[in-house]
């Protein structure tokens, strides 16, 4: 016997020996003739079966129409049905749940956080206020009105409301107040 070429494409034509064995592998795996003719009638059995199956589907399926339609189910109300019962479900899932609780937390620390800030600008506007600069500013402006009041409520000055009102702001104008804030004053919120 000549050695044999081995892959995926031979060279050399079948022999008899080859021939012997593809027959030896079909006989192993026929069926006989009895069992051949049981699977026949059984498939013809199971065909009948599936057509008669689709049959009573069929008028099932034409009852249910008849029934919705007299009961007055249209498709749109099935729809409304579906999306309504689709957003219950989706309110009981527990992803919406966590989501939520999440998103509810995020809303109570984003109220706790503005909270903290209006409270420190709150302070910081405090701690403006009793500076000396705003001190110094408010004297001067505290002076200026009563020195308005005054002009304006003495008999004799003689003049009119505009023309004290102009001399007070020529007056304030000359005491510009300065900013005397030190760097202690000065920190950030």
């Amino acid at each position: 016997m000549e050695p044999r070429q081995q892959g995926l494409l031979e060279t050399e034509p079948l022999r008899e020996v080859d021939e012997d064995m593809v027959s030896e592998v079909d006989l192993n795996n026929s069926v006989t003739e009895e069992e051949r003719e049981e699977m026949t009638n059984e498939l013809i059995k199971l065909e009948e079966e599936i057509s008669t199956l689709r049959q009573v589907l069929a008028s099932k399926e034409k009852r249910h129409g008849d029934l919705k339609q007299k009961l007055g189910i249209t498709p749109l109300s099935e729809l409304r049905q579906n999306f309504s019962r689709g957003w219950n479900d989706m309110q009981t899932s527990t992803v919406y749940k966590k989501t939520s609780e999440t998103l509810s937390t995020a809303g109570q620390k984003t109220t706790a956080a503005f909270s903290n800030l209006g409270t420190a600008i709150t302070r910081k506007f405090g701690d403006m206020r009793n500076s000396p600069s705003f001190k110094s500013f408010e004297e001067k402006v505290e002076t200026t009105v009563s020195t308005i009041k005054s002009k304006v409520q003495s008999p004799g000055a003689g003049g009119n409301f505009e023309e004290v009102l102009s001399s007070a702001a020529n007056a304030s104008s000359q005491e510009t107040p300065t900013n005397n804030l030190s760097e202690a004053d000065e920190r950030p919120c």
